[in-house]
């Protein structure tokens, strides 16, 4: 009885026009960006150079708390986008700070930053257009996430250092 409508999964959300939704003083509400998504990203993120345990546990937090989410109604799934964006934007501001100012590093929390600004200017000033033209938003919402994850990847791929060659055995020539 703490979400505002018991829709999904057993009942579609309705189909109209956004309009506010009046609040009691019990009633929690929603956050943007979705802090739980943010945190469990996080967690993602950092369990991803443990053992193998750890790396299922880190994936299973993060599928479950996106479904949690979503499921029981506590955020929207632009909420999620906007959690995933903002995570990795901090994650790559603090890692850049760590490697002393990075130029990639840079332009990555710079991208991510003018992204997830766009993101929530975009939710706040154009829903009624968004949700005229669902096959047109979501997919433009899921591709700008989508090209922060992308850079990030990339970023930190390229600031992992780089295994060493095994060395291979060279024959020993063979005294007389």
């Amino acid at each position: 009885h703490w979400a505002v409508a018991n829709l999904w999964p057993q009942t579609p959300p309705p189909i109209s026009a956004p309009h506010s939704i009046p609040f009691d003083e019990v009633t929690p509400r929603n956050c943007m960006p979705s802090l739980h998504t943010a945190w469990a990203t996080a967690i993602f993120i950092h369990s991803r150079k443990g053992p193998r345990l750890l790396r299922y546990a880190g994936t299973f937090w993060l599928i479950a708390t996106l479904c949690a989410t979503l499921g029981f109604g506590y955020h929207y799934g632009v909420d999620l986008i906007a959690g995933v964006v903002f995570t990795l934007t901090i994650e790559a501001g603090v890692r850049t700070f760590d490697r002393g100012w990075d130029r990639s590093g840079l332009r990555l929390t710079a991208y991510g930053t003018a992204v997830f600004v766009a993101l929530l200017v975009s939710y706040r000033w154009l829903p009624v257009q968004m949700a005229e033209h669902p096959w047109l938003a979501g997919p433009l919402l899921l591709l700008a996430m989508a090209s922060v994850i992308y850079g990030y990847l990339r970023t930190v791929a390229r600031w992992e250092p780089a295994p060493a060659p095994a060395r291979v055995p060279q024959p020993e020539p063979e005294l007389l």
